[in-house]
């Protein structure tokens, strides 16, 4: 264990802040270490948009959810894939930019999500907690119209950025040996001491619902049927 391993052990989502104000020194220098993790070609395909409009954060939180915590966190991000600043480069070069590769949107959201962890992270770094929010995705057109978002652009999915006004249990994650896998996908789990299997985990999330500080549930794995479709909104736990 080293300060880097503790600290990304520790994360957990927050989404209870207090009234006390983001640094705009320690903002820009998180956004400034998102710049700084790997992207494609060096493309660096993202936008972040900081909303800070309190009627806009209300549309948001609602367009999220409800997810009230995007129109109170002290900093609320929006992180676009976005293309566009590349297809501006085509046009200075005299070059035609190639679009609706399946690569590129493939590229363009790695690189987004690449930035964004490394935000929290670095956010997380100073003493600051936070918590994505895929349920920007509900429903991206309206995002996009209230946000001016253009062609060759698309929101990802949000943040909530302040100090913690809690301490929420941090979530048991899958146990190592079902993760990960020797030479290829059907090879051979990684063997532990602690060997778990997918029912062992199933009551250690059970277990870690029903006896956690704050939102009790009687809830397995995974929660309410794991990967959710456009006709059924994803919940706010979906990121924790």
């Amino acid at each position: 264990m080293n300060p880097a391993i503790s600290l990304l052990s520790s994360h957990r989502s927050i989404r209870k802040f207090t009234g006390r104000p983001v640094e705009e020194p320690i903002f820009q220098t998180i956004v400034r270490a998102g710049q700084c993790a790997a992207t494609s070609n060096h493309v660096q395909a993202y936008t972040i948009i900081r909303v800070k409009d309190k009627n806009t954060r209300k549309e948001l939180a609602e367009l999220a959810g409800p997810q009230p915590w995007v129109e109170q966190a002290p900093v609320f991000l929006v992180f676009c894939a976005d293309l566009t600043r590349l297809e501006s480069a085509c046009q200075m070069h005299c070059v035609t930019a190639e679009t609706g590769w399946a690569e590129q949107f493939i590229v363009t959201t790695v690189d987004t999500a690449l930035m964004a962890q490394n935000m929290m992270v670095a956010a997380e770094s100073f003493g600051l907690g936070g918590v994505f929010i895929g349920g920007i995705r509900n429903d991206p057109d309206k995002v996009c119209g209230l946000l001016k978002i253009p062609d060759n652009a698309y929101p990802v999915f949000g943040m909530c950025i302040g100090y913690p006004d809690q301490v929420p249990d941090i979530k048991p994650r899958l146990p190592l040996n079902l993760v990960l896998r020797e030479e290829n996908y059907h090879g051979s789990c990684l063997k532990t001491k602690t060997a778990k299997s997918p029912d062992d985990y199933d009551k250690t999330m059970r277990d870690y619902y029903l006896t956690r500080d704050s939102n009790m549930k009687d809830m397995t794995w995974p929660p309410d049927g794991g990967l959710h479709g456009p006709e059924k909104p994803a919940p706010h736990e979906i990121f924790s």
